[in-house]
């Protein structure tokens, strides 16, 4: 517990710094990508190479609060923890990240000289993700959201002269930012009815529940729905999701993939350091939300997702299912970590490998994706047909498949919480979620019609590809050492 230590914010100073340097040696090699682009993919891996060493640290007992402005001030207000959920998040978005640049490699190729920006942004968008798993103070966990979605903001909109970039990115810009302003506000006044902005500490959110009984909890209860609102929207939990099928149709294929994972595994992260973590005592009171907002969202999504004819609009109606289900897995609390966390990182890969696919079908920069456009792909190109159909079986939660694993758990927590209506519900949208899903598969076997384009993806697009693929086949048949290590990727 001191302010010298390095190794519990070394995954963002590596972010940084990766970043810096991308730009720098950007500017001096210019369209020579052989030259930065190495840079990169090391910045990712070594990223995620950080939060396996957090992981040991935390493991052998070293894990703890840090950094404040005075060093007897740490166990007062601390500003970074580093715990199981931390370390946990560090080595999923630095290899998811790392599979997301692979697969957005031919856009980043199209950009010309603007490519280092485009993957400098990356880099300080998941920066900004990972800060907001390693805080337990509640404006730094806002700076990590807004560093985030400033970055994503840009790529949305980063293809010029596209009217449906455009309009991805100010549709994005504007809700989010209102959405970032709620939750703000919630902040506010979660510290109006507490005294803290602190999850963990002396005078803490958690300690001020411990010792004080609130007798007119208004303010409070506005706080807490107005964070939740600010992060149900980031997630695309529905009714706040009405953003995410315009974003990801109009933003290029080839970034949507970070943008889709990445959030999610930030966004679930800190719903469970803020709720979990620091409001254990009032799960009366939010676990019911979660419970309705969960329902609603699998029911939108996979309603929604029926009626769509074009790819990217219908993975963005089932990201909405989806965080319904990891909603579902939260309302058990604390127990209900370990199935958000085995589920989120399965999902996170199977998303980014789905976009690939639409970048690698569609182009990398296309703002559309007609199911269409995908009928007689295994005859195309029989390679990108089957892991479609493979990613797709996951993301349906087929038997045997990462996807079937995650429901199963997310639902069997939140039967145990007494929540059986929602494990219906859950059940049910599974089941009719199978017809989009063996829609794209059924269309990928089709005949199709004349169309004889290539279809031959880059070696670092098939390779983003695979990895995801073999993630949602592996960990679906042997799920067990995944589980075993998130069972440890807990808040403190």
């Amino acid at each position: 517990m001191q302010n010298a230590s390095f190794l519990p914010v070394a995954f963002e100073v590596i972010q940084l710094a990766g970043a810096l340097l991308v730009l720098l040696v950007g500017v001096i090699a210019g369209k020579q990508r052989r030259v930065w682009a190495p840079i990169a993919g090391v910045t990712f891996l070594a990223s995620a190479g950080a939060g396996v060493l957090q992981w040991r640290a935390v493991s052998e007992g070293s894990g703890g609060f840090f950094f404040s402005t005075q060093e007897l001030e740490i166990m007062r207000s601390p500003m970074v923890v580093m715990d199981g959920l931390s370390a946990f998040a560090a080595i999923v978005l630095g290899l998811v990240g790392f599979v997301a640049l692979l697969g957005s490699w031919d856009l980043v190729a199209s950009l010309g000289k603007r490519s280092s920006e485009f993957v400098a942004l990356t880099l300080l968008a998941v920066a900004g993700l990972h800060m907001m798993t390693v805080t337990p103070n509640l404006v730094v966990i806002f700076i990590g959201l807004e560093t985030a979605s400033i970055s994503f903001y840009v790529l949305a909109g980063f293809i010029r002269g596209s009217r449906k970039s455009d309009e991805s990115a100010l549709k994005y810009f504007l809700l989010g930012s209102l959405a970032s302003a709620m939750f703000l506000y919630g902040v506010a006044l979660t510290f109006a009815a507490t005294g803290s902005l602190s999850i963990y500490g002396v005078n803490s959110i958690r300690d001020f529940f411990s010792i004080t009984i609130i007798t007119e909890p208004g303010i409070l209860l506005a706080g807490l729905a107005l964070m939740f609102v600010g992060l149900f929207f980031k997630i695309s939990a529905a009714p706040f999701h009405q953003w995410a099928p315009d974003v990801y149709q109009g933003a290029p294929s080839g970034a949507v993939g970070l943008m889709a994972a990445g959030v999610k595994i930030a966004g679930f992260a800190a719903l469970a350091r803020i709720f979990i973590g620091g409001f254990v005592s009032q799960t009366d009171v939010w676990v019911p939300i979660v419970a309705v907002v969960a329902a609603i969202s699998m029911i939108v999504g996979t309603t929604m997702a029926l009626v769509q004819t074009d790819l990217k609009r219908l993975l963005a109606y089932s990201g909405v299912a989806h965080s319904g289900y990891l909603l579902a897995a939260m309302v058990g609390g604390i127990r209900g970590i370990p199935p958000m966390w085995f589920y989120v990182s399965t999902y996170a890969f199977m998303i980014v490998g789905a976009f690939t696919i639409v970048s690698v079908v569609c182009g990398p920069a296309s703002t559309a994706a007609p199911i269409d456009s995908f009928k007689g792909l295994a005859k195309r190109s029989p390679e990108m047909g089957w892991l479609l159909a493979i990613i797709m079986f996951g993301m349906s939660g087929m038997p045997f498949f990462a996807g079937f694993v995650g429901k199963v758990f997310a639902f069997v927590v939140a039967g145990e919480a007494g929540y059986m209506w929602l494990v219906v519900i859950g059940t049910l949208t599974t089941v009719v979620g199978f017809a989009f899903y063996l829609r794209v598969v059924s269309g990928i076997f089709s005949s199709g019609d004349d169309d004889d384009r290539e279809i031959d993806p880059s070696l670092s697009a098939r390779f983003a590809i695979v990895i995801s693929a073999v993630a949602t086949v592996l960990f679906g048949i042997v799920p067990w050492p995944l589980l075993d290590v998130v069972r440890e990727a807990l808040p403190f």
